[in-house]
């Protein structure tokens, strides 16, 4: 069985980017999420098995939907997108819970390397 992935960024464009890039690897798009409120929600309702998060978002960032989730699924798998120059973030989000970052733009090998290495194919 596929492993599920739910997807969370505020931009249409970058998760259609990682979808692109994880699909034909195999892994299924359970939902995507606008931003960490939704992200939250959404990962309580479909228990993926790793939650791809954008840092910055709208009505609930990537750090305070990180510790919302964790209180509730400590063994939970999240992925965080970050853009160059956040590396304060990044530490924050490996504190509070996350698993590993991605750096933004995509490149399509670390992803599916990344993903792979957290929870397999």
């Amino acid at each position: 069985m596929a492993k599920r992935i739910l997807l969370a960024d505020d931009a249409a464009f970058m998760r259609m980017m990682l979808k692109n890039i994880l699909t034909p690897a195999g892994y299924e798009i359970i939902g995507e999420a606008n931003n960490g409120k939704e992200a939250a929600q959404m990962f309580k309702d479909l228990k993926p098995d790793m939650l791809i998060m954008d840092m910055i978002m709208p009505e609930m960032g990537g750090i305070d939907a990180i510790k919302q989730i964790i209180s509730e699924f400590p063994d939970a798998n999240i992925l965080i997108c970050s853009a160059i120059g956040q590396q304060t973030l990044v530490i924050e989000a490996i504190q509070a819970g996350a698993k590993d970052y991605i750096v933004k733009p995509f490149d399509e090998d670390s992803v599916l390397e990344t993903v792979g290495k957290i929870i397999g194919k």
